[in-house]
Formats: C-alpha cells, structure tokens, sequence
C-alpha cells in the first residue's frame, strides 16, 4: 500500500506502553503524530524521545496528541525509558507502540509488505526506513510526512512550525511561504478568485504576480 498525503491514515490496534489502543478511537477529534523508530536502545532516536517529551505541552496545547513506534516489544520501551530519562531528564510521557511483528511500519508503508521477520530476528539497520513522521489531522487523513535517516536528529521545533502552519491553513484557508513563522504573513491560495478573497480579506493584500497574493491575517 502507497501511502500519500490526503489518504486516510490506516487505522490499527496495538499494543503500547500506556495499554491497548485503537488508533482512529485514540485520536478522536484532535491532530496526531505519529514517529517511528527501528529499534529501542538506539543513539538518536533516545534523544528525540527526550525532546518530543519536554516539547509535550507545546503539542497540547495546539491539540496535537503524540504517539511513538519503536520494532521492539513494549517491555523493552519501558526499559529504554528509564535510559531515556536519565539521559535526557525526562522519560516518554505518551505512549509508544510496539511493533514487533512489523504490521504497523507496513501499513504506513515504511517497509515493504514483503519483508519478513519480526522484532527479534532484526536489527536496527533492518529497519532503518522506520523513521518516519506522520501528521494526521482530526478527519484522520495523513496532512504531511517526514522521513530521516537514522545517522541524523529530527527537528521537532521544525514539526511545532509545519504543526502551526497546517492548522493555520485548516483554519484560515491560507497557504504559507517558505520559511514561515506563526505571525508572518500568508499567501492567498490560486484556488480563491480575488471576488472571494475581497470577503475574506477585507483588509486588502498584496500582489506580487497574479498567483502570488500576500496578506496578514487580522488578529
């Protein structure tokens, strides 16, 4: 299965290190991410774990819920988390999924259906494709992905402003430039005809090009 941005995140049910989850039914109405890891006790991914765990109440109140993968078994997440929080001062605080027998990595297609093995008989390297982030927005389609190798750190303050933008957009139906931060301005999509954009933007805008119209958002 190929999975793209606007498909329905494929739902499941797992076992996590806070119990049985039902992922649709877990989300419920608020935002989700979803990032995986290849196995427990690896360098990076017990940095990101601390990161994503201090960074918690900035995803809350965005009402974004967070969920962690690692292709081991849930007792050896709860293992991995006292190094977690020793390292980095602060142990998982959401629960992590264990992936032993792979089905999850191959539903969000991060490995191929036609891999075999499970959790036991592989190795980090393995699994280096499961390092991935998914944005699933309330109507449980997939809104972005992001994938890293395993040699190198993802940027959680990057997925807090891509976060910001895509609910900006959701809420506003903007779209937002490069480099963007909470604040700047915002681009008018193509799709809205400068007739509709007069009601929506009575402040006015700019334009740039025909297709490219800027504007900041009234407070």
């Amino acid at each position: 299965m190929s999975l793209r941005i606007g498909s329905t995140a494929p739902d499941f049910t797992a076992q996590t290190s806070e119990g049985t989850i039902h992922f649709h039914e877990w989300i419920g109405d608020q935002w989700a991410i979803l990032f995986s890891h290849p196995k427990d006790f690896t360098p990076i991914c017990t940095t990101e774990l601390g990161t994503v765990a201090r960074l918690k109440p900035e995803f809350d109140k965005r009402g974004c819920k967070l969920i962690g993968l690692s292709v081991d078994p849930v007792d050896r997440h709860h293992l991995w988390a006292k190094d977690i929080a020793e390292t980095q001062g602060v142990a998982p605080n959401y629960p992590i999924i264990g992936d032993t027998d792979l089905t999850v990595s191959k539903l969000y297609d991060m490995l191929p259906e036609s891999e075999g093995g499970d959790a036991e008989s592989r190795n980090a390297n393995d699994n280096a494709t499961v390092r991935s982030v998914f944005f699933v927005g309330p109507d449980k389609k997939v809104k972005a992905m992001l994938t890293y190798p395993m040699s190198n750190g993802r940027d959680f303050d990057e997925i807090l402003r891509l976060l910001d933008a895509m609910q900006l957009s959701a809420r506003h139906g903007v779209a937002t430039p490069a480099n963007w931060r909470p604040g700047g301005d915002v681009v008018i999509p193509t799709s809205v005809s400068d007739e509709a954009a007069r009601e929506r933007f009575p402040q006015g805008w700019k334009t740039l090009k025909p297709y490219l119209r800027v504007v900041k958002l009234a407070k």
